[in-house]
């Protein structure tokens, strides 16, 4: 959770900017938390209150608006009586990642994710990503190693993950729909040595830099087990209070490791 957010602000600045390297300084004074952690967060209020999520997704993005939101997401906003509208695009995946550490079983995390994909991410691909990531995220955090990991998702999710970031880097462009984006996030993932280089991985294929970081870092916490005290701290510094707290509050109640 935390690393997902720290992957959202530090890939803020990166987005569109077509990055293709991993030494690049991790906060900036104009990094800030985009979508991905308000929507990521929403879900943690979810699970953690039991409330609805077409009506907490409104209610948070209403709360903090401007912060990147798709053109079809901003009129879905806007509008309570519209309902999902076939989306396949990585929203769904990139604030799915609290259902990965908050669920019990594997089949509680495929019918989570699906549900909280529903709202507005009912095209197949929309759910798969948001599945995807959500499995990676709860093979990672019960001990599963990599290989694991990506023959699971391979197997069940039809993702080619036998790549590598270095071979996907030079061809890769700005890509938000999930098919082309949650198998990177996750090769960023397997590529990586832990929680820092995985975020570093997923910038640096260039594009939709803050939402591929942010299932990257997801991810990667759940396996590592720990998030460098720098980055929590750059997390609770630019977060509003009570997003922190939000989240102190889910880790705390899922066990979460920081």
């Amino acid at each position: 959770m935390i690393a997902a957010i720290a992957g959202d602000i530090i890939g803020s600045v990166h987005e569109r900017a077509n990055i293709k390297r991993t030494d690049f300084t991790l906060f900036k004074p104009n990094s800030s938390f985009t979508d991905d952690t308000v929507m990521t967060l929403a879900v943690a209020d979810c699970l953690l209150h039991r409330r609805p999520y077409a009506a907490t997704l409104r209610a948070y993005g209403r709360r903090y608006p401007g912060r990147g939101y798709g053109g079809m997401f901003r009129k879905w906003l806007a509008d309570d009586a519209m309902g999902p509208y076939q989306s396949f695009g990585n929203g769904s995946a990139m604030r799915v990642s609290p259902v990965g550490f908050a669920m019990r079983t594997l089949d509680d995390v495929l019918s989570e994710a699906r549900a909280s994909a529903l709202p507005t991410h009912d095209h197949p691909e929309g759910i798969k990503g948001a599945q995807a990531l959500a499995v990676a995220v709860f093979l990672a955090r019960h001990g599963a190693d990599k290989r694991k990991i990506r023959d699971d998702i391979e197997d069940r999710f039809g993702y080619d993950l036998h790549r590598q970031v270095a071979a996907i880097r030079p061809g890769y462009a700005f890509d938000v729909t999930c098919q082309g984006s949650v198998p990177e996030a996750i090769i960023a993932f397997l590529d990586s040595d832990d929680v820092e280089s995985a975020i570093r991985l997923a910038i640096s294929l260039g594009g939709d830099a803050d939402t591929l970081a942010c299932m990257a870092g997801a991810v990667a916490q759940a396996f590592y087990k720990e998030v460098p005290p720098a980055l929590v701290a750059e997390v609770e510094q630019r977060l509003r209070p009570e997003l922190w707290q939000l989240l102190q509050e889910f880790c705390a109640h899922y066990r979460v490791p920081t």
